[in-house]
């Protein structure tokens, strides 16, 4: 009796310790089960915001495969006053135009300050934009030559072809102001010049997001109301120092191209302001006077280059 009250006491002892070491691990089981896991994991679960919609979590980059190190993705800025995050561009600022250069008295072009080139001249059209197939062209030229030039144009006409201007713009031509009936100005009062000339302002910003800078009198007839015009406008105003004669030449004119070329050499200087126009013995004969010009050690300004201001 003895010996199996012995057995009895020992199978009961062995019994509680089981139980005992059972009750530890399912207690080490519930514990696991709420232990925090690998960062990277919680980072890539979505959580729920206050609306109780999903929302993905703010996470670091992954790691890169090649073991390098990873780096944190830069936080978006929120916008002053906006409470949002504002991405952040992914264009680069638009490289700014020095200005180089500024206009005297004559409209001739003369550098800022000594050691810029002063052997340079400004290409200039008038009374447009007229037709898409000679901004093309002429586009084309001043694009193999790497040349700016400015491009005046008059209201009626862009009214009329507004897809002429945008044309013009898009190509890269530099847009300046004609006025918006071609008329002389100097004899007008100030409230029509003001409107012949703000008229246009208006109309070439709407179609293009940006107002001229430059201004050209009809028939460099702007007086003083047109000077007073341009300059309430924020734009420079000129007339031009070369005229090329392109105006005064007929369809049934022969050798138009070395006219045309011999009228801008004859009176060609440095810093000359050279008056053309959207015609299309002009457009014939740009490329040959761009390359004589070039060939005489003359390069083409930028219009934007030139400072609003004559002096």
């Amino acid at each position: 009796m003895k010996k199996v009250g012995k057995a009895i006491s020992a199978l009961l002892l062995a019994t509680l310790l089981l139980s005992a070491c059972s009750g530890n691990n399912n207690e080490d089981l519930a514990q696991g089960s709420t232990a925090t896991a690998p960062a990277s994991e919680v980072s890539a679960a979505p959580q729920d915001d206050a609306a109780g919609t999903v929302a993905p979590s703010a996470s670091s980059s992954p790691a890169p495969e090649d073991g390098t190190e990873a780096t944190a993705t830069p936080a978006a800025s929120a916008a002053p006053g906006s409470g949002t995050a504002t991405p952040p561009s992914s264009e680069p600022a638009a490289a700014e135009i020095p200005l180089l250069y500024h206009m005297n008295k004559n409209y001739d072009i003369v550098p800022n300050e000594e050691g810029t080139d002063k052997k340079v001249v400004l290409l200039t059209f008038d009374d447009g934009p007229k037709e898409a197939e000679m901004i093309n062209a002429l586009m084309d030229t001043l694009d193999k030559h790497q040349a700016k030039a400015i491009f005046f144009v008059n209201g009626y006409r862009v009214k009329e072809h507004p897809e002429l201007l945008k044309l013009l713009h898009e190509r890269g031509g530099i847009i300046g102001n004609h006025s918006w009936d071609h008329i002389v100005l100097k004899d007008k009062s100030y409230a029509e010049v003001q409107k012949q000339v703000g008229d246009v302002q208006t109309i070439v910003k709407e179609i293009t997001g940006e107002a001229p800078a430059f201004f050209r009198p009809p028939h460099g007839a702007g007086g003083d109301v047109g000077k007073k015009a341009a300059a309430e406008n924020g734009m420079l105003y000129m007339t031009w120092s070369v005229g090329s004669l392109d105006w005064e030449m007929k369809e049934k004119d022969t050798a138009k191209t070395e006219t045309l070329v011999k009228n801008v050499t004859d009176q060609l200087h440095s810093g000359s302001n050279i008056l053309m126009h959207e015609l299309p013995w002009t457009v014939e004969a740009l490329d040959t006077l761009l390359t004589t010009l070039e060939g005489k050690g003359y390069s083409f300004v930028d219009p934007r280059s030139i400072e609003l201001k004559q002096r």
